[in-house]
């Protein structure tokens, strides 16, 4: 059975997406789970210059087992396309059979996005009242609608700060969320500040922070592409997964930082942040996440 990025969008909801990421972490991180890291491929079109990647991701947990590829084509925003685009199979866990084809970019969307929002209800300071993003695509706009589910301040006018390279894109993601549309050193002077780019090299300045401020970091996902600089990698260290941010990040592997903990075992209560200074989280998506969106959207059409 094939199920498409329409069908799973009316199956899939933020309310229910993010509590069944937190049980996915917590999960991760106590052993629960068997995954590798993902395989990478990297694009080039015939004549030999790069156009993206290709990457393979399986997991086996609970009922079920899936894979995902996952194709980046950063050229495909010229041509008016996603340059993400995933495809998902879920498969029984007891039998081997394959249950569903799912299309897969809107459940990377809203996975990514719900990791974050997780990231900020457990670790954000319970006086948090400004967010600012850098950035202004896709991710950009899943995340306002993730951490508006769990965060109540980020629905009040202007608690939302907008910055792209694009100040256009900026400027209209801010009208369309009832954001503000900001130079990166304001975006950056907030509680919590996301980074959504597709940079290579940095463009959060730790200078810019707050000094208690949470960074959940979502883009720059390769060993040698960064989007922190390293006064920023010197805060507090919290990985979605360690294994995958001492392989797969290259603000981890260039900057020398090391991961003080996993956010599922602050979940699961094995370890704690400090009370004090600055956190940063780094997300890189996982298969465990991707299991769970398909997982959830299957079981939600069958239901239906």
């Amino acid at each position: 059975m094939y199920i498409s990025e329409e069908q799973i969008r009316g199956a899939l909801s933020y309310e229910e997406l993010i509590p069944a990421i937190r049980r996915a972490l917590i999960d991760y991180s106590t052993g629960k789970v068997e995954q590798p890291l993902r395989s990478v491929l990297r694009v080039k079109d015939e004549a030999g210059s790069p156009t993206g990647w290709f990457a393979v991701m399986p997991v086996i947990h609970g009922r079920y087992m899936a894979v995902k590829t996952v194709t980046f084509y950063p050229g495909n925003a010229a041509l008016g396309r996603h340059t993400h685009l995933a495809m998902i199979e879920l498969l029984d866990r007891a039998t081997g059979e394959a249950i569903a084809a799912m299309d897969g970019r809107l459940i990377t969307e809203m996975r990514t996005a719900a990791v974050s929002a997780v990231a900020v209800e457990t670790l954000a300071p319970r006086d948090t009242t400004t967010l600012g993003i850098l950035g202004a695509g896709v991710q950009a706009r899943a995340h306002i609608e993730a951490l508006r589910q769990v965060w109540p301040a980020f629905r009040e006018a202007d608690s939302i700060r907008v910055w792209s390279r694009n100040a256009d894109k900026a400027q209209a993601l801010a009208d369309e969320m009832g954001a503000v549309a900001v130079p990166i050193e304001h975006a950056a002077d907030s509680d919590v500040v996301i980074t959504v780019t597709s940079a290579t090299q940095p463009v959060l300045m730790g200078k810019w922070l707050r000094p208690d401020s949470l960074v959940v970091a979502v883009g720059a996902v390769g060993p040698q592409l960064r989007e922190l600089d390293d006064e920023v990698m010197a805060g507090c260290l919290i990985a979605e997964s360690r294994q995958g941010s001492e392989n797969e990040s290259g603000d981890v592997r260039l900057s020398g930082a090391k991961v003080y903990a996993e956010l599922g075992e602050i979940l699961a209560g094995t370890a704690v942040p400090p009370v004090r200074g600055r956190l940063v989280f780094k997300s890189l998506g996982m298969a465990i996440e991707d299991l769970t969106g398909a997982a959830l959207a299957w079981e939600t059409l069958q239901c239906g």
